[in-house]
Formats: structure tokens, sequence, C-alpha cells
């Protein structure tokens, strides 16, 4: 077993933003849980569009909120060396909407698939405005029983906190199920909150903030189980 897990967090950190601090402390909550440490590098998106050695030394990706970021090929090329390579991922917020648009273009074949905070008159948008923002509530998700993330929580029903403004197109969600990314979490109209890949040793997106629910005696199910995943 590792005793130091080498973290790559995607995204242009923000100090101001609260997801961003809340990403580097439900690491190391579910680290000292897990009894390892972990050594958590932000990776801006500009270099990864031709720089990924940061992204190759990591034993674990998590694509953090806070887009549009500076790069959207720099998130979406380090998603899909996480993707392709087996690298245990956690998408969360836009990291979430990120994974979502780098397997629609690159597993699913749609080239210009876009994400509308992006380019919102995109003829291909798989990521849309939601009709109701969720930034700053608590919301209700209901889980598919056998799910990665059903098995983490060990339950099918949780709440979780979103800052969110932009999720998958629902015109577009049976089709992302039905390509591979299935949708193993949905709120209280259907509509998709978790997704992961089966068969990889962990991909997963959420497009709450598990990190804003992760407390050090509580630490999160999903960051556990990403950091076990890397063990």
């Amino acid at each position: 077993m590792y005793r130091s897990l080498r973290v790559a967090v995607i995204g242009d950190r923000d100090p101001a933003f609260p997801p961003h601090p809340a990403t580097d402390d439900a690491l190391r909550h579910a680290a000292a849980y897990l009894g390892v440490e972990v050594d958590v590098r932000w990776l801006a998106t500009e270099p990864l569009e031709s720089d990924l050695n940061g992204v190759r030394a990591a034993d674990v990706l998590w694509c953090a909120p806070g887009s549009p970021y500076r790069s959207l090929l720099g998130a979406l090329t380090a998603l899909r060396y996480g993707r392709e390579q087996g690298v245990p991922a956690l998408g969360t917020c836009g990291g979430c909407q990120h994974m979502i648009i780098e397997y629609a273009r690159n597993v699913l074949g749609y080239e210009d698939a876009q994400h509308a905070e992006y380019d919102p008159y995109a003829s291909s948008l798989f990521v849309s405005e939601l009709t109701c923002s969720l930034a700053g509530k608590t919301m209700p998700v209901t889980l598919v029983p056998g799910s990665r993330a059903a098995t983490l929580y060990g339950r099918t029903e949780t709440e979780e906190e979103y800052y969110c403004n932009f999720g998958l197109d629902p015109r577009r969600q049976d089709l992302l199920h039905e390509g591979g990314f299935l949708v193993t979490g949905v709120d209280g109209d259907g509509e998709a909150r978790v997704l992961e890949i089966p068969g990889h040793p962990y991909y997963v997106a959420t497009l709450f903030v598990p990190q804003a629910r992760s407390r050090p005696e509580t630490p999160h199910p999903l960051v556990v189980g990403l950091l076990r995943a890397a063990l």
C-alpha cells in the first residue's frame, strides 16, 4: 500500500471560491481516514494543452469546480488521459460537466460537443444552462442500487450541496447513458446528478460538490472511494 498518494487537481485555483479550499480539505479528511498521506497539486488548465507531466505523475485526478476554465482544451486533454489510462478520477460540479464533454467528443464521436458556458449557441450542446440554478442549494439525490456511488454511500438516498448553474442537457442524457457513461444518480425530476463508467478503476462525475460536506470526523465516501481506488 502507498504511504503517499499524488493527487493532481485539474482547475484554475481561486482560494476565495469556497469549493476550492474545500477540495483540499476533503482530500486530507479522506487520507487521514485511510491512514495515508496526500501530495495535492493544482494544475492550471492552460499548460495542460501541451504538458501532461503533472497528470502522468499523479495517482489520482480530481477535476475541480470553477468553470469556465481558462482552457477548455487543457481540461479535456487531462481528463481523456485519466479515462483512457485508468487513473482514478473524480469530477465535481464544473469537473463533472467537462467529463461529459470529453466523453461525448472522444467516445461518442460528437467532435463538436460543447458546453453552454463557453458557447451557448453551439449546435451540439451536451452541457446546458439549468432551468433553475442549483447554486447554494442542498438537494436530494437518488442513487441506482448496485452502482459504485450507492455502494460507497451505503444507501440509495442522500442530500448534497451544489454550486452550479449548468448540467447535462436532458436531451442528451439517454445518449450518454446508453453510450457507457452511466447515469447512476438523479434528482427528483430524473435528471443526471451522478455518472460513472463501469469497468474503470474509478471514474465518477457529480454535479454536486461532495467536498462541501466532508468533515474530519466524517470524510465524504466518494472521496474516500477515490483514494482507496488508487491504493
